[in-house]
């Protein structure tokens, strides 16, 4: 009996092997979770789908039936433009709501677990996208109702450009989440994303704004993810400088979200 009660101590108090979860905690039903929440947000849906969409109606419709030098039509030069200009927008506004989640107390729990930096920065940014693909589509959806008509393989490859271009500002929304306090963040994110985008080449094309400037646009985490996306349209080979800004811009952002996770974690 004593031997017995023995191993039965020793076995209740052997710790337990703990073995780090897959993917560094990455989960799809923490995913769907977020991009439900995301989903229900009116404010951001409306802010991020609509106002892209109405200015395409604004500055596009009055080109209708001008044309670009190659031929194409001027509208879908604008509806490309601006549909980057929602992707971004809408992928900056998913990661920056990392900044309320802050404010609420919620890095205090994730600290708790053995969530990575990467994996959390990986489901922002997942989620992020998916509201993305959403400003694209509807920004599309907009420009083939007022009349735009592309070759198939345009929208196509037009469309997953802008959409998988706007990573880069998934990372920028996280990274300045983490920077800005909750209620300050977005106060300011709108009037900068507008003026990324104006110097980027969206709002205005480059050729039209001096040499300074056409310099300076291609520094811009925008103007990557514009000539990539507008391309098909404009029939350019694939421009390896502009591949170059959007992975670069995407590093620096990604990983600066990430190191600013673990040194908000770690003073909690």
């Amino acid at each position: 009996m004593t031997v017995a009660a023995s191993s039965t101590t020793t076995s209740s108090n052997r710790p337990t092997d703990r073995r780090p979860p897959a993917l560094g905690g990455f989960s799809t039903a923490v995913l769907g979770i977020e991009v439900r929440r995301l989903l229900r947000n009116r404010r951001t849906l409306m802010f991020t789908l609509i106002m892209p969409a109405v200015f395409f109606l604004l500055f596009g419709l009055p080109q209708r039936g001008q044309e670009l030098p190659n031929g194409s039509p001027v509208m879908g030069w604008i509806m490309i433009s601006l549909a980057v200009y929602a992707a971004m927008v809408a992928t900056t506004s998913a990661g920056a709501a990392v900044a309320t989640e802050r404010a609420l107390g919620w890095s205090r729990q994730l600290r708790l677990t053995p969530l990575h930096p990467a994996a959390y920065v990986a489901t922002k940014a997942a989620t992020a996208m998916v509201l993305g693909l959403v400003g694209v589509l509807v920004e599309f959806a907009v420009g083939a109702a007022a009349g735009v008509r592309l070759p198939a393989d345009v929208w196509l490859l037009a469309g997953l450009a802008a959409w998988i271009g706007s990573l880069v500002f998934a990372a920028f929304g996280l990274f300045v989440g983490y920077l800005a306090p909750a209620e300050n963040v977005m106060q300011f994110m709108g009037p900068i994303l507008a003026i990324l985008a104006m110097f980027g080449g969206l709002f205005v094309p480059l050729e039209m704004l001096p040499h300074a400037l056409q310099e300076i646009a291609k520094f811009t985490p925008v103007y990557g993810v514009g000539q990539l996306a507008r391309a098909p349209l404009t029939g350019d080979g694939l421009d390896w400088a502009a591949v170059g800004n959007v992975a670069a811009w995407t590093a620096v952002f990604g990983l600066g979200a990430a190191r600013l996770f673990r040194r908000d974690t770690s003073r909690v």
